[in-house]
């Protein structure tokens, strides 16, 4: 059946609405990161970049590192945006541009969010590069989609609420594990985490400014979570809906964060520009092992 112009826009160019990227364009394995600045200061890692471009914050290049192809993507702040890319970035691969049909075989693509968190246990040390095996999601995103409950680890969700007392007004928390494959992939050289990703970088995160929070020790509890052998150990915005959304859709993706704050020793580290080179090329050199 085709899918309505008003469900998945394409534009003028053949290009995805949001993205403006082009089906011939995309690499199967990508790099998403947060800030479009990011894209700039991974491109000299490239050895060739055969297409580029930008639209809002999506920003974005497909090159190749070690003779290995691949795309790297902005996707800005927050899981709303997570929704955007992960469904276009699908689109991209897996329907026909021209009939506006989904593919008799579908391909699957291997995604590497690179980003920052902070760190909420007092061994894990600023500069601590940490991969989400797990990540607990704040944001709702994957209560939208059909296959929610098949994809997530409903008894750990439901142990962390009644840890938490979550509160009826929001969301429920939902619990994504990574593939194994990319699991192994990085294991040896990051600190195993228990991700938690907000849908805002302060109160969901358990910053207080001005206003007071709906679970006043959120920090504290989260820090307290135990499951199993699991802890948490490092708060960001989108590694849940990343892995989610991959998971609906049948793709691998997995997030490795810098820690640039401590929330439980109450320090920040904001000049990390060499550390974050190091992480670059560590994921850059991984994909391309594939």
């Amino acid at each position: 059946m085709s899918i309505p112009a008003s469900e998945l826009i394409i534009n003028e160019d053949g290009s995805v609405f949001h993205l403006h990227i082009r089906p011939s364009q995309l690499a199967d394995r990508i790099v998403l990161v947060g800030d479009p600045g990011r894209v700039a200061l991974m491109k000299p890692f490239l050895d060739t970049i055969e297409c580029e471009g930008a639209s809002r914050e999506f920003v974005w290049a497909t090159g190749t590192y070690n003779g290995t192809r691949l795309t790297i993507l902005s996707t800005g702040i927050g899981a709303n945006n997570i929704d955007i890319v992960m469904t276009e970035l699908d689109a991209l691969k897996n329907v026909d541009f021209q009939t506006r049909e989904i593919k008799a075989e579908l391909q699957r693509l291997t995604i590497v969010r690179l980003g920052t968190c902070g760190v909420v246990q007092p061994d894990i040390p600023l500069g601590a590069y940490v991969l989400s095996h797990c990540c607990i999601g704040f944001d709702g995103l994957l209560d939208w989609y059909s296959k929610r409950d098949s994809i997530v680890d409903l008894k750990m969700e439901s142990a962390f609420m009644k840890h938490m007392d979550w509160p009826a007004v929001l969301p429920y928390p939902y619990v994504v594990h990574a593939p194994e494959r990319l699991i192994r992939l990085f294991e040896k050289e990051t600190v195993k985490g228990l991700t938690i990703s907000g849908q805002g970088f302060y109160g969901p995160q358990g910053r207080v400014v001005r206003q007071g929070l709906v679970i006043p020790d959120l920090l504290e509890k989260i820090e307290s979570f135990h499951y199993e052998d699991w802890r948490v150990t490092n708060i960001e915005m989108e590694g849940a809906s990343v892995a989610g959304m991959a998971s609906q859709l049948g793709h691998d993706a997995i997030t490795v964060c810098f820690a640039i704050a401590h929330r439980y020793l109450k320090g920040a580290n904001t000049d990390y520009r060499k550390e974050m080179d190091d992480l670059i090329k560590l994921v850059l050199d991984k994909l391309s092992s594939l």
